[in-house]
């Protein structure tokens, strides 16, 4: 009962901002979660089933480690506008530090 409510709620709160039943009635659907979740489903089991395409774990354990001056590396992946949020990774360990957001690996570039 209360989700029918809350629906509702949300319902009329759409109509309000938008001014829009249609919009209201198209964006009704994605509201009780059902519907997105059954598409991330399929679209999972879609991409599963291309075994000729590379995972892209394995696309990205193929790009060998960036070398870094320094203790401390910091990644935001690809580039600021398409990347993630910035993250600082230390660089102590002798083995490839590795990020936790786009799993690029790091190494600290040693001159000696």
């Amino acid at each position: 009962m209360a989700s029918k409510q809350g629906m509702t709620m949300a319902t009329n709160l759409l109509k309000t901002l938008t001014g829009a039943s249609s919009i209201v009635r198209s964006n009704t659907r994605s509201l009780s979660g059902v519907a997105s979740s059954e598409v991330i489903t399929s679209h999972t089991e879609k991409w599963m089933q291309d075994t000729s395409k590379k995972s892209p774990m394995e696309l990205i354990s193929e790009v060998p480690p960036i070398k870094v001056e320094g203790r401390i590396a910091a990644c935001e992946g690809d580039s600021p506008a398409l990347g993630h949020p910035i993250e600082y990774i230390c660089l102590d360990l002798p083995e490839p530090a590795i990020c936790k957001y786009c799993g690029l690996r790091f190494v600290q570039d040693h001159h000696h």
